[in-house]
């Protein structure tokens, strides 16, 4: 009867049955077993009782137990949770652990009542009893019963813990005990987008978190976020307060209009900014906040994109401040956004790529180099231009990850080739302003050719005009000086088109100056480029930098810069950018150790 018993809960916790329902069930079974009892469990949850099933018993007693407190003369249930042992009262009339509970229980006919506690590792987890109508204890059967049912107890409660333990990791961020990702996706797709109850989305992001991880360590970056996370969760409903990356977090607003929206901003604003100690520093925190208001025919997740684009709006514009999302955020800043998201997809999926564009010896149409250039492959197959995604570099973390890929590809590119034998100079990489700011740059560089065994002398690193000269700090010139003297060369790419003169050439540390296509373009008789162009040539040539001329497409243009003794260029007369393989099969024809004609390797 009692192995009849300890199979059917078994298969039910097995089966993953609701724990009431499992508990319940053994009650009921019990009952039947045990004529004349009236079965009752209660769960022990920081110290307080709670029915978990007493089917037998009125819900106004079972009421009346809940949340009670355990103690020394808290009937027996609460006296043996409280002492973690078995207490058998014989007599609820005058026991005086009953003395205020016995109104509860005569009423019902109960003269006794024997709890037996539930235990689970060191702690007690819950008291299962019997009550009796007459007063007496347990018979042998009942303690054998009882025996049984503890233990089926403890399995069935020690697995609802591990459940409930896995929905916690599942749905709460440990670092700062809120709501996480999926817990926000969850209640994302909980929405109905035409729900007339108007709600709303604030997105808030930590400034100037990596500046705290790089000056006083990853523990302090970790308190920054805890504490940032515990403040909003202080103003805002907890439960709609979700920390959902490194240092973002979401808040769900219901029932709020334009003008609420602004003022619960300001307060999680106004809540953050005060001085907090961060490991054995005090940092003073800072928030910048996108929100959005749902519209009536908005999907939740486009609710959600609205707020991101006004994120990135408060982050662009100046930290510190909430932006609320509005049309008339522009179609710029909204195509910015999605070049993000695509260029974000994209690296994680590796479908970035390099291309190479041929480095060309105008007198005899060899191959030097290349100019490695950064391609994104659709999931359709197309091959999409850099130019059509530039928006994607102004976020830092995207421009660094961008770089971080390129690199890669392109040292073990190089490596193949050295390793085929075949014939070339160098390869170009373009870099842009926020990997100079990144305070790893050059370690990163001569870690990555290093492991791919790339001798840094093939490596020329390609600055445009507006990163170079356009900073306002010193932190380019001075990155640029270490690169230098580590051994790798810097093309100023693009030059004439922005900040340039011809007297940086006098002071700007670079090896190659690359004219931009705009002037090579214009080299036709009359126009005033063609002295400009001639100019510059003559000067690079008598200050040691080489020169390259970019945007080469027509025979003419390729004549004059002979005449002015430019010796590369670049250029769809030559080739357009091509894949490695055709990029190889290219330098194992054209390599500079053959003996070709003038623009042999025109596409």
């Amino acid at each position: 009867m009692i192995l009849e018993l300890q199979n059917l809960i078994l298969e039910m916790i097995a089966t993953g049955e609701p724990l009431p329902s499992t508990i319940r069930r053994l009650c009921v079974e019990v009952e039947r077993m045990a004529e004349g009892t009236v079965c009752s469990v209660l769960t022990v949850d920081d110290g307080h009782l709670h029915p978990l099933a007493g089917p037998s018993l009125p819900d106004s007693y079972s009421s009346a137990l809940d949340n009670l407190e355990i103690g020394p003369l808290v009937g027996s249930c609460g006296t043996a949770a409280y002492f973690a042992l078995p207490v058998a009262v014989t007599d609820i009339e005058h026991d005086p652990r009953w003395t205020n509970f016995r109104h509860l229980a005569m009423p019902l006919g109960f003269k006794a009542c024997w709890s037996t506690p539930i235990i689970s590792g060191n702690r007690v987890v819950a008291t299962f009893a019997f009550y009796f109508h007459e007063s007496r204890g347990p018979t042998d059967l009942e303690q054998q019963i009882v025996d049984a049912c503890v233990h089926l107890c403890s399995i069935a409660i020690e697995r609802e813990h591990r459940v409930q333990e896995r929905q916690r990791l599942t749905y709460v961020d440990a670092l700062t005990g809120l709501h996480n990702r999926a817990s926000f996706n969850r209640a994302l797709a909980e929405r109905v987008s035409n729900d007339h109850e108007p709600w709303a989305i604030l997105l808030a992001d930590v400034d100037n978190l990596k500046v705290v991880n790089d000056t006083f360590g990853h523990a302090a970056g970790d308190d920054l976020i805890r504490t940032v996370g515990h403040r909003i969760a202080s103003v805002m409903a907890p439960d709609k307060v979700f920390r959902i990356g490194g240092d973002e977090f979401a808040i769900l607003l219901d029932g709020v209009q334009s003008p609420a929206l602004t003022e619960e901003a300001a307060k999680v604003l106004d809540i953050v900014k005060s001085p907090a100690p961060c490991g054995r520093h005090v940092v003073v925190p800072g928030i910048s906040i996108g929100g959005t208001l749902a519209e009536q025919d908005q999907s939740p997740d486009e609710v959600r994109q609205c707020a991101d684009i006004a994120l990135y709006h408060a982050k662009d514009h100046g930290r510190g401040r909430f932006v609320e999302y509005s049309h008339a955020l522009g179609t710029g800043f909204t195509r910015r956004f999605r070049a993000i998201r695509d260029v974000s997809h994209a690296l994680t999926e590796d479908r970035i790529d390099a291309h190479y564009q041929p480095i060309v010896r105008l007198d005899t149409g060899e191959v030097v180099g290349f100019e490695a250039l950064c391609r994104m492959n659709t999931n359709s197959g197309e091959i999409i231009a850099a130019a059509n995604f530039h928006e994607a570099t102004k976020d830092a973390h995207v421009a660094a990850d961008l770089t971080q890929c390129m690199l890669l590809k392109v040292a073990r590119d190089i490596r193949r080739w050295l390793d085929q034998g075949l014939p070339f100079q160098h390869v170009g990489i373009n870099l842009a302003a926020a990997d100079f700011h990144s305070g790893s740059l050059q370690d990163r560089l001569c870690k990555i050719f290093s492991d791919a065994g790339v001798p840094l002398k093939h490596v020329i690193l390609e600055v445009t005009e507006s990163v170079y000269l356009g900073q306002r700090d010193h932190v380019v010139a001075d990155e640029i000086r270490l690169l230098r003297e580590r051994g790798m060369r810097v093309a100023l790419d693009d030059f004439g088109t922005g900040f340039a003169s011809l007297t940086h050439l006098l002071t700007v540390p670079v090896d190659i100056i690359k004219i931009d296509k705009s002037f090579v373009e214009r080299l036709v008789h009359g126009d005033g480029a063609v002295v400009i162009v001639e100019g510059v040539i003559s000067i690079a040539r008598k200050l040691g930098l080489r020169v390259v001329a970019e945007g080469v497409e027509t025979d003419d243009q390729l004549k004059q810069l002979l005449s002015f003794g430019c010796t590369l260029g670049q250029g769809y007369l030559f080739s357009k950018a091509l894949d490695r393989d055709a990029a190889t099969a290219l330098l194992s024809r054209y390599g500079q150790h053959h003996t070709t004609p003038s623009r042999a390797i025109r596409a």
